[in-house]
């Protein structure tokens, strides 16, 4: 290998590290700003008092948490297991259903249930994250000025309104100075808690297991109502296997242990040197860690990196929603692509608005990060629960490990997720509910989609008929039906039934156009297909008719495109290849959704199906079909 080429590998890796920290560590990388001050928050309806032995105690369990729950569970081994290279909860969904995982099919439903709620409490992250964030770092005023006290919520809100309307823009241009804000922002606050810990280094013994676990057993009422607020430093975690698919493992996993886990741990050691020296200082330890000088430069930036965070957060509900669509748990969205060059950079904006709407409202209703901090971690930990679950049921079934090692790993990384869990339910009324009611609410309207869907699709089959016996129908038929000059295609969700456009025109207008394509696009339970496994055509059993079915497939995290579709089947068939498609009309079947008298659902759901329908994008948009030779014939359908 020449030193050129080794040289490019190696500022490769590096422009792919720096990147990860831009995307990947927003999240995780601020929760030093909020976590010890909401351990020690006196309006905390447990609180924990302030002493050395609970400071020793706190700043351990924080370390180990982190240790344990994202070094080993997450980076050393759940980013192993990915879905052809992707990651997150929808991946473990696909692996878990695949025919590959053995298991029996009652276990893979109910397993991917729980998977759908875990993607269900993501769009509540999506929501608390933007919220907590900004509001932790703008607080930052009162610290430096504590008459700024009443300007923290109209900032925030300004910002995330302002952050959510540039959305549309796309993050390209800004993309490339997330990882640098990040350097700066992880290379500060590790400074920062050297700092601290310079004044107090007897601090460092933290780092042993022997505090946190003194701490668990010997104060074990004030140590348990800690975890709610001590798990916000693992906020994140999940964002690391959710990302794997734009860095890849290895540059996630450079990130994280060269420079985001010191400077994380760095500043919690910092802080708690901090509060055991000055027990004042509990109420904003983060910020007055740097010195008065240097606070002002420091709420800039925080503010900078919180926006990152949220901004990550944000650009994976579009991923996870899309996901969705793909998957059969939501209707078409309408998408647009804010980069000519990256497929991965999309704008949803249903989504989009109903994330602003529901950050400002928590804004203004809990007022600080403190009050939301009850709700971020029931959220954080109700997730990476299931992740475990759905983890080590992928780990014995599909990789075949021992049940012993199956069993012994998940019981002790469950047994420290479900003692979280339990310590975020004591904070039920006072906030913790939130994430479950957007969970719960989320994941109705997906199952309640699904299901509507499915039940459609039944109806829909019944009156759109056998798709071979029309096609011999119109080949025996005498005389031959009247075919006009042009290109049809017909999109259809299969090539089992007739479009049901297809059926009307030659029903009612007694005509077919001279060439016919009908056109199906299938989503994989894989990330991506490639153009050489993208298409198949059929010629239906007639090659003299002039009609074939094309069956295009894509992967879960690729958008159709009918055009290019078409263009790659002219280049592998002579049949379409005949065709003249800048001669081409597309004919589309649309289904009016009404509350039947006896529907098939109980009424709240068929009334909520037939509600989430109207989110739906226009089919031709979604495709990417020109407008002006776009043919829409619809059909009613009762629910």
């Amino acid at each position: 290998m020449s030193a050129g080429h080794a040289e490019g590998r190696v500022q490769s890796r590096t422009l792919l590290t720096i990147g990860a920290l831009g995307v990947v560590f927003g999240d995780i990388g601020t929760s030093p700003i909020y976590t010890i001050q909401t351990v020690f928050n006196p309006g905390d309806p447990h609180p924990v008092p302030v002493s050395a032995d609970s400071v020793f105690g706190i700043v351990s369990l924080i370390f180990w948490a982190v240790t344990i729950i994202v070094t080993i569970k997450y980076v050393l081994l759940v980013l192993r297991a990915d879905n052809q290279g992707e990651g997150g909860i929808l991946a473990l969904i696909t692996l878990i259903r695949s025919h590959g995982t053995n298991g029996s099919r009652r276990t893979k439903l109910i397993l991917a249930g729980l998977g759908i709620f875990g993607a269900s409490l993501f769009f509540g992250d999506s929501m608390i994250t933007p919220a907590i964030s900004v509001l932790s770092a703008v607080e930052g005023l009162k610290v430096v000025e504590p008459g700024l006290d009443a300007y923290v919520v109209p900032i925030t809100a300004t910002i995330i309104v302002v952050l959510f309307t540039l959305q549309r823009l796309g993050t390209g241009r800004i993309g490339r100075s997330f990882g640098l804000v990040m350097v700066l922002w992880f290379a500060t606050i590790g400074a920062a808690g050297i700092g601290g810990i310079t004044r107090h280094p007897e601090i460092l013994k933290a780092l042993s297991p022997t505090y946190a676990l003194g701490f668990l057993t010997n104060h074990f009422g004030h140590a348990f109502f800690a975890l709610a607020a001590v798990v916000l430093a693992i906020t994140g975690a999940e964002a690391l296997y959710a990302d794997l698919g734009h860095f890849g493992r290895a540059p996630i996993t450079r990130a994280w242990l060269i420079l985001v886990f010191p400077a994380c741990i760095l500043s919690y050691l910092g802080q708690g040197a901090l509060v055991l020296k000055d027990q004042s200082s509990v109420s904003s330890p983060f910020f007055l860690l740097v010195p008065e000088w240097g606070r002002i430069p420091l709420v800039l930036l925080a503010t900078a990196a919180t926006v990152i965070a949220s901004q990550a957060v944000i650009t994976g509900a579009f991923s996870v929603a899309r996901q969705a669509v793909q998957l059969g748990y939501l209707p078409r969205l309408r998408i647009l692509h804010t980069s000519s060059k990256t497929i991965g950079q999309i704008y949803v904006p249903w989504i989009n608005w109903a994330l602003m709407i529901s950050v400002l409202t928590l804004v203004f209703a809990f007022q600080t990060s403190a009050a939301l901090a009850f709700a971020f971690g029931m959220a954080v930990t109700a997730t990476v629960t299931i992740n475990s679950v759905l983890f080590f049921y992928i780990v014995r079934k599909q990789w075949g490990k021992p049940l012993w090692v199956v069993l012994g790993g998940g019981a002790v990384f469950l047994s420290i997720e479900l003692l979280f869990l339990a310590a975020n339910l004591t904070k039920l009324v006072h906030g913790a509910w939130l994430p479950l009611l957007i969970g719960i609410t989320v994941f109705t309207v997906l199952t309640t989609w699904q299901r509507g869907r499915a039940l459609v699709t039944a109806r829909r089959e019944r009156q759109e008929g056998s798709l071979t016996t029309f096609i011999n129908e119109l080949h025996d038929a005498r005389p031959p039906l009247h075919r006009v000059p042009g290109t049809a295609v017909f999109l259809n969700r299969g090539k089992d039934t007739v479009p049901l456009a297809m059926r009307a025109n030659v029903e009612h207008n007694h005509i077919l156009h001279e060439n016919v394509v009908i056109l199906s696009i299938e989503t994989e339970p894989v990330p991506s297909v490639d153009d050489a496994d993208r298409i198949t055509i059929d010629d239906l059993g007639f090659d003299d008719d002039r009609i074939v079915h094309v069956t295009a497939r894509f992967g879960y995290v690729q958008t159709p495109d009918v055009a290019a579709v078409l263009r790659l089947a002219a280049e592998q068939s002579s049949e379409v290849a005949s065709l003249d498609l800048s001669d081409t009309s597309y004919f589309l079947s649309t289904i009016e959704l009404r509350l039947g008298e006896h529907p098939d659902m109980p009424r709240w759901r068929s009334r909520l199906f037939v509600a989430t329908s109207h989110i739906s994008a226009d089919a031709a948009e979604y495709f990417g079909l020109p407008r002006d030779r776009v043919v829409i014939m619809g059909s009613r359908i009762d629910v």
